[in-house]
């Protein structure tokens, strides 16, 4: 291994997932400002996560929809002045205005 190239902090940090209050405890050396008390009485900094393998459909094999930043509302807010410039045609109208004429 080539020296001073990989990061000498190393310690124990509890990951939490947030989607499904799943915790486990491994070594990292991401930075962490808060800190959690583990089974073992050890105190550890602690870092959440959105998904992580216990709620990831790959590994649970079932589909859960997760929106905790709420992506869906800033989609919607930010394309509302869009949706009121263009309102949509109903399908009803499309289809009589593109239909061709019956023949007689």
């Amino acid at each position: 291994m080539r020296k001073g190239i990989h990061p000498e902090d190393y310690r124990f940090v509890i990951f939490k997932d947030i989607s499904n209050d799943t915790s486990f405890l491994t070594k990292s050396c991401a930075p962490s400002k808060e800190t959690a008390k583990w089974e073992d009485g050890n105190e550890y900094p602690l870092l959440k996560v959105e998904i992580s393998n216990s709620s990831h459909p790959f590994f649970t094999g079932k589909m859960k929809f997760v929106d905790t930043a709420g992506r869906i509302d800033k989609f919607n807010k930010r394309f509302e002045k869009f949706a009121k410039q263009h309102p949509q045609k109903n399908e009803d109208e499309d289809e009589e205005t593109t239909a061709p004429e019956a023949a007689e």
